[in-house]
């Protein structure tokens, strides 16, 4: 068995971005494992913010700059216009936001790139070593040993491993036929979860300390339902078109005439662009989980229509999603994993992680001896406020330099210093998180001028090169 001085379980944009940034480091004996099993593109697009192009830059400058000439800076399309407005239900716009890197580069300092989940995971892959990420490795059990952690992987011997595929939880007849699952174990100095919010090492960490009801990801009560429209008359389109993308490439809608104190994330909000003659959208709904069970493309589109008539929705919006394209509909449903469950966070010492004391402790810890969870796998959220990615990135940054430190000072094997290392990671992320997902969570949407550009200062602002360099 190979013994690795770090393993990267989950090979997205995150986990990724770790290993860059373990490698730039001179750390080398390095491997990231992924359960993808065939190569296909997969994800939708995201924005790269100030906060998560300023981590991406601390991480490793080369692959800043690929990321950078790879994102899209501009809309595609016709529109002259270079924003992404939010309109009301008369539309009437009463916000915006540049779409240019240049624009935000002059207020925070960096600026924005949209690029998609593929092509962002594909450009991170392109800074690695090809033998440094493997694909077909499915995590089901960790050990730990007296000096190192035992992955166990599960494999399909009959296929060649394809790195960026997804391992597909049910299989055809014909795909069964096809598999051969043997274990494969790994051992590693150090284990970093990356492996989102489903993630399998959080479940086995949890259940081991007794965590169990933080294991798995609780549902938001949100759910993102995603379609296209073609065949719609041209009274619609031009309603649509004039009334509310008004030469935008992309517009979000929703009624924004509302008390302040009500809960102005229960109202539905759709995004919307058009491209070729074709309405695309993404609409957020909350709705329980159970009236969610049926997945046909008819079936979401009548379900869409009826929440967007109970919200008084325009009938011309309504009218161009029940014309959607049943085959085109899909639904996603956002879960999270709270990053405080507690008016306050307390950390542990030290000592009372080596002792796995941890009963007066209210918060489960991101980490557990030598093994340490980021991005989604410890703090995954919906994409409201667009920091799912980005928040990713800081970690990614954040841990690669404490981990090249412990490697500097050669304490592999000090469990003290392992533990202080994962502690200020945990003391340095947790509280962020905890401002972002509340940011998120809570109306967002509906922040007044003024409170939306104290958040931005504070999110997009801080010099990340400075505060991650002060922990070592």
């Amino acid at each position: 068995m190979n013994i690795y001085d770090v393993v990267i379980v989950g090979a997205g944009p995150v986990g990724l971005a770790t290993a860059i940034g373990l490698y730039k480091r001179g750390i080398t004996n390095i491997l990231v494992v992924d359960r993808t099993r065939a190569f296909r593109r997969v994800g939708q697009g995201l924005d790269l913010l100030p906060n998560g192009l300023k981590a991406l830059k601390y991480i490793d400058f080369d692959s800043y700059e690929a990321v950078k000439q790879f994102g899209i800076s501009q809309p595609n399309g016709n529109s002259k216009k270079r924003e992404w407005a939010v309109r009301n239900l008369k539309g009437e716009e009463f916000r915006s936001s540049s779409l240019q890197y240049d624009d935000w580069f002059k207020i925070y300092g960096e600026g924005k790139k949209t690029i998609s989940w593929y092509d962002l995971q594909t450009t991170l892959r392109n800074q690695l070593p090809s033998d440094l990420v493997v694909a077909n490795r499915r995590c089901v059990n960790l050990v730990e040993e007296s000096d190192y952690v035992r992955i166990d992987c599960l494999c399909n011997a009959k296929i060649e491993a394809n790195p960026y595929a997804y391992w597909h939880e049910n299989n055809t007849e014909d795909e069964d036929k096809d598999i051969e699952v043997i274990t494969q174990s790994i051992g590693a100095k150090l284990v970093v979860a990356a492996d989102g919010i489903n993630s399998t090492i959080r479940q086995i960490l949890y259940k081991e300390d007794n965590c169990s009801a933080f294991a798995q990801p609780e549902y938001s009560g949100y759910v993102a339902i995603s379609g296209s429209a073609t065949e719609i008359s041209e009274d619609i389109a031009e309603d649509v078109e004039t009334t509310f993308l008004q030469g935008n490439p992309i517009v979000t809608i929703f009624n924004n005439e509302i008390d302040r104190d009500s809960d102005a994330q229960d109202r539905p909000r759709i995004m919307m662009f058009s491209r070729d003659l074709t309405f695309n959208y993404l609409i957020h709904l909350p709705l329980p989980k159970q009236q969610l069970n049926e997945n046909s493309g008819q079936a979401l589109i009548n379900l869409t229509v009826e929440q967007l008539e109970k919200a008084d929705f325009p009938v011309s919006i309504q009218q161009l999603v029940s014309k959607s394209n049943a085959d085109s509909m899909a639904k996603r449903l956002y879960y999270l994993h709270r990053a405080t469950i507690s008016d306050s966070i307390s950390f542990p010492s030290t000592a009372e992680i080596n002792n796995n004391n941890n009963t007066e402790q209210k918060e489960p810890i991101w980490n557990k001896g030598r093994v340490v969870l980021v991005g989604d796998a410890a703090h995954g959220m919906p994409p409201f406020a667009a920091q799912g990615a980005n928040q990713g990135l800081e970690d990614a940054a954040t841990i690669s330099t404490l981990i090249a430190n412990l490697a500097a000072n050669n304490n592999w094997d000090n469990t003290e210093a392992i533990s202080e290392s994962f502690l200020k990671y945990e003391k340095l992320r947790r509280p962020m998180m905890v401002k972002i997902q509340e940011a998120t969570l809570k109306p967002f949407a509906f922040l007044s001028g003024e409170e939306r550009e104290k958040y931005n200062r504070e999110v997009y602002s801080r010099n990340l090169e400075k505060i991650i360099s002060s922990l070592v």
